[in-house]
C-alpha cells in the first residue's frame, strides 16, 4: 500500500486513478528489482516541477543493495543533475552507464518516468551495484532482458495492472520463471522452474516446448480433474495468479503479458512450488476436522450422561437429593451445548450469542416443574475466545439456577441475562431477577462457602483473572449478579 511521508501531504497531489496505479506498482515491483538486481526508488513530483520525494523503496533479493541507506523521506529540489529531474523533463527514460560512485560503490543508475495520459505521475530511480552484480550468464542475461522489458512497459504506464494493488505477496523471481514467446512456447527457463515441471512429472526439457498443452497433459496425466481455465489463465491479457497440482505436487503461478514498444513480446511466468505449504494446510483441515469430531462426540456422552442423572432425579424419593441431581443435570447440559458450538466452529472465536439464549431455555426447562420461568437477553456477548466459552457457560448456568432457586422462589418469573463489553478488553455479565432480594446482612463470602453453586462461579471467575458479585438491583427489587471477565 502506498503512503507518502506525513512530512509531504501538502506538496504532493495525487488523482484516484494515479495513487491506484501506483499502489499496484509498489505491490508488483520486487518483480523488477529482483529482474534487474537493482534497488528501485519512487519519487512523486511535487507542487513545483523541480522538487521530487521519495515516498518508497526496495531492494533486490537476487543481489546486493546499491543504497546502504534508506532514502525514503528524502527529497531532490533544483539539481539539474539527477537523473529524476531530467526523466521527470524529457519523459524519456534517462541513464548513467559510467559507474558513477555512491558511498564508493560503482553504481549504474536508471531514471524512469512513469506517464497516465501524457503526463509523469511518478519517477522510478533504479540503482545497480556494480561492485557485486553477479557474473553474466544465460540466466542473468535474461533476466536483465526481461527487466528491459519492465522498464519499458512501466514508462508507458502499462505495467502493472491497477487491479493488483492490493494482493498478497505472490511467487518471487527466484523461485523459478519462464519467459513465453507470443506463440506460448518457453524461450527461457530458469533452474528452478525447470525443477517445479519436474515435480509435476515432466521428463524432457522445457525450452522450446508449448507449454499450455504441456502443462495441461501433465494435469490430466495425474488422473486428477482438469482444470478447465488452465488455459484461460496462460492465455488471459492481464496479470492472473492460479494454481497447478500435479504428482502430488502444487505450484502458483502468476502470469504476467509483455510488451515492447506496444508490440506483443510474450509472457512472464513466476512460479512457486507450494507442495509442502499446501500439505500443511491439509494436515490442518484433518486435525480441524478431527477436532471438531471430538467435540461432536463429547457432546453426545455429555447428553448421555445428562440423561442418566435425569433418569436417578426421577426417581429419588428425597427432594433435596432430586434437586441436587437437576443442578448436576443443568451443568452437564451447559457443557453439552458447548460442546456442540465448538464442533461447528473453523476459529477460535465462538458467538456466543446462540449458546447464552440455550442456557436460558434450559434454566426455563429446569424449573418446568416448579413454575414458568422466562429467559431474557439483553444485548449481544459477540465472540467470545473458546478457552473462556467452557467456564463463562457454566458461570451463567450456576446464576441462572440460583435466581430461580432464591430469586425467583421456585417460583414463575423471568431471568435477563445482560452482557455489556467494557472498556479494556472486559466483559461483563448481568443475570437480573425480579424476586424477593437479598437477605439482611448478606455477604457473598459467606454465601460461596455454603452454597456449591455460587463456590462453583466465584472459582471460575478467579481462574479467568475476573470477578464475581452479588448486589441489589438499582431499584432496590430483585437480585443482580456481576461477572467481569477479561477477553483480551
Amino acid at each position: 500500500m502506498l503512503r507518502i511521508p506525513s512530512q509531504f501531504l501538502d506538496e504532493v497531489a495525487l488523482a484516484t486513478d494515479d495513487a491506484q496505479f501506483l499502489d499496484a506498482v509498489v505491490a508488483e515491483w520486487h518483480i523488477l528489482a529482483d529482474l534487474s538486481f537493482s534497488d528501485l526508488i519512487l519519487w512523486l513530483p511535487g507542487q513545483d516541477d523541480n522538487e521530487f520525494y521519495a515516498i518508497a523503496q526496495i531492494r533486490p533479493t537476487t543481489g546486493p543493495t546499491a543504497l546502504e541507506d534508506d532514502v525514503v523521506g528524502e527529497m531532490v529540489s533544483y539539481d539539474d543533475e539527477s537523473l529524476v529531474t531530467e526523466a521527470y523533463l524529457s519523459r524519456e527514460i534517462a541513464e548513467t552507464s559510467n559507474n558513477k560512485l555512491q558511498a564508493g560503490i560503482p553504481v549504474d543508475v536508471w531514471a524512469i518516468p512513469i506517464l497516465r495520459d501524457g503526463r509523469v505521475v511518478a519517477v522510478v530511480e533504479r540503482h545497480t551495484n556494480q561492485m557485486g552484480v553477479r557474473a553474466p550468464g544465460e540466466l542473468e542475461d535474461h533476466y536483465l532482458l526481461i527487466a528491459d522489458i519492465l522498464s519499458d512497459m512501466l514508462w508507458r504506464g502499462v505495467w502493472p495492472d491497477p487491479g493488483v494493488g492490493n494482493v498478497t505477496v505472490g511467487p518471487r523471481v527466484g523461485e523459478g520463471l519462464i519467459w513465453l514467446d507470443p506463440q506460448f512456447t518457453v524461450t527461457y527457463a530458469s533452474p528452478n522452474a525447470v525443477s517445479v515441471y519436474r515435480k509435476l512429472g515432466l521428463a524432457g526439457d522445457l525450452l522450446g516446448e508449448a507449454l499450455i498443452p504441456l502443462t495441461v497433459g501433465l494435469v490430466a496425466g495425474d488422473g486428477s480433474p482438469i482444470d478447465r481455465s488452465i488455459k484461460a489463465h496462460l492465455r488471459s491479457g492481464v496479470t492472473e495468479e492460479f494454481e497447478i497440482t500435479a504428482q502430488h505436487t502444487s505450484a502458483t503461478v502468476r502470469t504476467l503479458p509483455l510488451s515492447k514498444a506496444g508490440r506483443p513480446a510474450g509472457r512472464l511466468l513466476i512460479l512457486r512450488d507450494t507442495t509442502e505449504v499446501r500439505s500443511r494446510e491439509r494436515q490442518l483441515v484433518t486435525k480441524d476436522a478431527t477436532i471438531r469430531e471430538i467435540h461432536h462426540r463429547v457432546k453426545n456422552n455429555l447428553q448421555t450422561v445428562s440423561a442418566l442423572l435425569r433418569l436417578q432425579a426421577r426417581r429419588m424419593t428425597s427432594p433435596e437429593a432430586a434437586a441436587a441431581l437437576r443442578e448436576a443435570q443443568g451443568r452437564v447440559q451447559a457443557i453439552a451445548i458447548v460442546h456442540e458450538i465448538l464442533s461447528r466452529s473453523f476459529s477460535g472465536e465462538v458467538d456466543f450469542d446462540d449458546i447464552a439464549d440455550r442456557l436460558l431455555r434450559l434454566a426455563g426447562d429446569l424449573a418446568a416443574p416448579r413454575g414458568h420461568v422466562k429467559g431474557i437477553r439483553d444485548g449481544s456477548f459477540g465472540t467470545i475466545p473458546a478457552e473462556v466459552v467452557s467456564s463463562l457457560s457454566l458461570m451463567i448456568t450456576e446464576l441462572c439456577q440460583n435466581a430461580i432457586e432464591h430469586g425467583l422462589a421456585a417460583g414463575s418469573g423471568e431471568i435477563v441475562l445482560a452482557p455489556r463489553h467494557l472498556d479494556g478488553g472486559w466483559l461483563e455479565v448481568n443475570v437480573i431477577d425480579r424476586g424477593q432480594g437479598l437477605p439482611e446482612g448478606f455477604k457473598v463470602d459467606d454465601q460461596t462457602r455454603q452454597s456449591l453453586g455460587l463456590s462453583i462461579v466465584s472459582t471460575l471467575a478467579a481462574d479467568l483473572d475476573g470477578t464475581f458479585n452479588l448486589e441489589p438491583n438499582e431499584d432496590g427489587v430483585g437480585t443482580r449478579a456481576v461477572i467481569r471477565v477479561p477477553l483480551a
